[in-house]
């Protein structure tokens, strides 16, 4: 075969992938290609494990309950992790997971739950999480998972920023003004982005964060945004302006 099938199932594996290696799935991915697709001995699937880029493997004989998949090629070579890191004030349990979804599916590179005044849920279940990275990424095509940052305080993520990240805000208290232009006449460096929570940044937060040497506040339009909404609308702006969406 010299081109993947077009709908082949794509998974993350934890294994490394080579050139004729032999993997046995854990049993929920077992089951689903045994029993909810029913992908036949011979049968394609696509493989990644965030390491060794995107592998053709065809499904092998294999003991009672037991699916096993032998690797024939690459087919992509494997990617960075996106440069933009992503920060957020947690949500509940399903728009936590939404916004999780879009930003791996729109390249980030790190997410950074931190823990602000006005947050309302301060505990993060890590592993859900992964878990939806996971899924957005092979629904996706995307070959690099992102990094996930156990929960802090805000003033702590602002403290271990690297020096030459740049630091982009949201506050729906900022000015009305073009945000492509902002981002546009920043200064140069990788962008760590913050969405804060459904209240908004506190007086200090605000002055703490724009004390910090590398910052840009975004405005977001005139209207206030749900954090999951500008979540979305944030980082398509960066994506566009700073990241590997532009021309």
């Amino acid at each position: 075969m010299s081109d993947a099938p077009s709908r082949a199932q794509r998974l993350f594996v934890a294994q490394d992938l080579s050139e004729g290696a032999q993997v046995t799935l854990p049993p929920e991915q077992a089951h689903y290609l045994s029993n909810v697709i029913r992908l036949p001995i011979g049968g394609a699937v696509l493989l990644f494990n965030g390491r060794d880029g995107e592998w053709l493997a065809h499904r092998a004989e294999g003991m009672k309950r037991e699916v096993r998949v032998m690797l024939e090629r690459r087919l992509r070579d494997q990617t960075p992790p996106g440069a933009i890191d992503y920060a957020f004030a947690p949500l509940k349990h399903a728009r936590l997971d939404y916004m999780v979804q879009k930003a791996v599916e729109m390249g980030v590179g790190r997410l950074s739950p931190v823990i602000t005044r006005f947050t309302q849920v301060n505990r993060v279940n890590l592993d859900r999480m992964q878990a939806n990275a996971v899924e957005a990424s092979e629904q996706c095509g995307i070959l690099s998972l992102p990094a996930l940052d156990e929960p802090r305080p805000l003033d702590r993520w602002v403290a271990d920023l690297s020096a030459e990240r740049l630091l982009v805000f949201c506050d729906e208290d900022a000015p009305v003004a073009d945000p492509v232009a902002t981002l546009r006449d920043a200064p140069e460096g990788p962008v760590s982005l913050l969405i804060g929570p459904e209240g908004g940044f506190s007086a200090e937060e605000r002055a703490m964060l724009r004390a910090h040497g590398r910052t840009v506040v975004l405005s977001l339009g005139p209207r206030i945004l749900r954090a999951d909404t500008a979540a979305v609308a944030a980082l398509a702006l960066v994506q566009a302006v700073r990241g590997d969406s532009r021309a």
